[in-house]
């Protein structure tokens, strides 16, 4: 289900700088979305490892690695499990992609993306895209129980993909539109 950007338990509103992240991935190691600048990023919030929701929803994405290194993307998929859980998780899963640690402070970076169950203790199950510059390009809630599959991220990285084609060929960058746009709306 998607929202809009004036209910209370809305994503992040689109064009919006992704807050930060810097979260632990091994028990010595942190991710930071500076790492990823350059580059969209696809977020995968989702509630546990473990849970069979969870199990097949990041099963589909690790299936799909190899659509998103076509497309430029990385993943990071984050939950508010612990790192030693995360690692025996993909090992188990075989996952090939990064698993942050939103435990401690406990739901912290959810809670900035508007992904946090607070009732519950969990992410979200979202799904975010965030463009070259660190902006929200595409969001996405999910009820808690679905799986959202990838349709929405991979349509997203494609019209990403074709605005960054036309701004190679000499096009306005998304930034130069949405100024013209924000121009033109003036009186």
């Amino acid at each position: 289900m998607a929202f809009s950007a004036r209910q209370s338990n809305a994503p992040l509103p689109l064009g919006t700088l992704a807050p930060p992240i810097r979260a632990p991935v091994t028990p010595d190691q942190k991710v930071s979305l500076e790492e990823f600048r350059g580059a969209p990023l696809v977020l995968v919030f989702y509630p546990a490892d473990w849970s069979p929701v969870c199990s097949d929803e990041l099963a589909l994405f690790n299936e799909l690695m190899p659509e998103f290194e076509r497309l430029g993307a990385k993943v990071v998929a984050i939950s508010c499990d612990g790192v030693w859980c995360h690692l025996a998780f993909a090992r188990a899963r075989n996952l090939h992609m990064v698993l942050a640690s939103d435990f401690h402070p406990k739901g912290a970076i959810s809670r900035a993306y508007h992904a946090y169950r607070e009732e519950d203790g969990i992410s979200e199950r979202a799904l975010f895209v965030i463009d070259a510059e660190g902006k929200i390009f595409w969001s996405y809630v999910s009820p808690v129980a679905v799986n959202p599959g990838a349709d929405g991220v991979l349509d997203a990285l494609e019209r990403l993909a074709g605005q960054r084609a036309a701004e190679d060929d000499g096009g306005p960058s998304l930034s130069q539109r949405e100024e013209s746009t924000e121009q033109e709306a003036r009186p």
